[in-house]
């Protein structure tokens, strides 16, 4: 069967996601993990976005040695020399550098002609090629482009020395057969394809993304961009675990394979969840909690005589497996250790060596500590932005008739302060007191969850926020046993993250 890559681009698309601001080190932690599942191409970020991203592929660069590393950039000289100085020193760079091609974005967004549009394509691929690497050309809008103009705007650029052109349903407009025709057409009509790979580029606007990157495939396309989780701009992309199942599940209806490590998949998604801080949705084939639930008598008895009667798929094909009651207060490191491995958490001996102390301080305050404990940990450890805040202590004081008050101590920016505050209830005074100490005038609560990791009395509580500062939101997590504690943790990590460009 012929090979179709994948071109992640989690990394980029993805931090998109509105809240996701990671940090270098999430990234590089991200990279790694795509690394071990085995993607062809990680697209660490846009290089000439902020000093932040441009450092981010630079590390992403230097470390990964198994995949090729790309940056994006339009169709300028200025962003492709960024994203050039992001990505020489990977083991195989590429430069991603597009321009629109649809009508309404010529006209609207670029206020150019078609000679313009095609004539700046094919000089910036004829510089980026200049600069010694890979060059993949996108045209921006491609399924509203008008079919002539696409097919001239890629003769051009395969010409200029691109030897991926990549062809997005940007805004997620287009369906199955007609993203079907749209390749077959480039195929039939762009006379020097044979000289480049086609590639395609997904929205989930409507819901089609995988299924579109699947018609895609059966018409020709030798690479396809997706997001761990789906994740990226509005509704997201064609999701890297739906897509990777899909032709290991029903390979005869597309003649092709990737070379994606599907035991990887469960623990990639779960990372990706947590260093973004966006959950996965219980829903969400492949991957969500209930994609191997089963509620309806008739399904249980089927899956306990035989599980292919309810399950396409096993748990353990994608590296997920059934919790078991495993640890406790007596266990040593070296079995927690193994455990990480066995979850698949191949850690420093300085993060192994934080995460154990926390692990022996859970085991004071739970009885049984479950694998999920023991993954909230791992995962807990690898979400890490710098804290320019951080919680010290706090104490709630609840005054009979009236508000809820709140002393609340912190470091902030390496001095110890302190905060008393008044709210609603005392999750709303302890976020006032933080708002005093940090002098963040402009903080709104978007959003606030708090669910438990574990079940029982005693388990693990985790809050997630969505805080607008300055007119952009951020998501913020905290896991704590103390759910008050665990969401000013949450609150508090959001505020740090809105730094993370500031402070570069």
């Amino acid at each position: 069967m012929r090979k179709v890559k994948i071109f992640d681009t989690t990394l980029r698309d993805g931090e998109q996601t509105p809240g996701v601001n990671l940090s270098i080190e999430e990234k590089l932690t991200i990279a790694k993990n795509l690394e071990e599942l085995n993607v062809d191409i990680i697209e660490a970020g846009f290089a000439i976005a902020s000093q932040a991203d441009f450092d981010a592929i630079k590390e992403v660069a230097k470390t990964i040695k198994k995949c090729k590393v790309a940056s994006l950039a339009r169709a300028t000289e200025k962003d492709i020399d960024r994203a050039w100085d992001a990505v020489k020193e990977a083991k195989y760079p590429r430069i991603h550098t597009f321009i629109a091609t649809s009508d309404i974005h010529m006209k609207y967004k670029l206020k150019m002609s078609e000679d313009e549009v095609y004539n700046q394509a094919v000089e910036m691929v004829k510089y980026a090629k200049s600069k010694g690497c890979e060059v993949q050309f996108s045209c921006e809008d491609a399924s509203r482009t008008r079919p002539e103009f696409l097919y001239r705007v890629l003769e051009g650029v395969i010409d200029a020395g691109a030897i991926v052109v990549n062809i997005p349903d940007t805004v997620g407009f287009t369906y199955p057969e007609e993203f079907y025709e749209i390749v077959k057409g480039i195929k039939e009509n762009v006379p020097n394809i044979d000289k480049a790979e086609i590639a395609v580029h997904c929205h989930n606007d409507l819901g089609l993304a995988t299924a579109n990157a699947l018609a895609a495939i059966r018409a020709g396309a030798a690479q396809i961009e997706c997001t761990v989780n789906g994740l990226g701009e509005r509704a997201g992309n064609t999701a890297i675990e739906e897509l990777a199942m899909t032709l290991k599940v029903r390979p005869e209806g597309y003649g092709v394979e990737c070379g994606i490590n599907h035991s990887k998949i469960y623990h990639v998604s779960k990372t990706v969840s947590k260093l973004t801080g966006v959950d996965i949705q219980p829903n969400k084939a492949v991957v969500g909690d209930n994609a191997f639930a089963h509620e309806s008598g008739i399904h249980q008895h089927g899956v306990l005589e035989n599980s292919s009667t309810y399950e396409i798929m096993t748990p353990e094909s994608i590296g997920r497996a059934k919790n078991k009651l495993v640890f406790g207060k007596h266990s040593g490191k070296h079995a927690f250790k193994d455990k990480l491995i066995e979850l698949g958490y191949e850690l420093s001996e300085e993060k192994i060596d934080d995460i154990f102390k926390k692990f022996k301080k859970l085991t004071d305050i739970k009885k049984e500590i479950l694998d999920e404990d023991i993954e909230s940990l791992a995962l807990g450890g690898l979400r890490t932005v710098e804290k320019s805040y951080d919680l010290t202590s706090f104490n709630i004081t609840r005054i009979p008739g009236h508000t809820t008050q709140a002393e609340v101590k912190m470091v902030a920016k390496s001095e110890i302060r302190t905060a008393i505050a008044e709210g609603d209830g005392p999750v709303s005074a302890v976020y006032n007191a933080i708002n005093t100490i940090t002098g963040c005038k402009n903080c709104t609560l978007k959003d606030y969850s708090i669910k438990s990791i574990t079940s029982a009395s005693d388990a693990q509580g985790e809050a997630r926020v969505e805080v607008e500062i300055d007119g952009k939101v951020y998501i913020g997590k905290g896991i704590k046993t103390d759910i008050i504690e665990a969401s000013a943790v949450a609150y508090i990590d959001a505020i740090n993250r809105s730094l993370i460009n500031v402070n570069k």
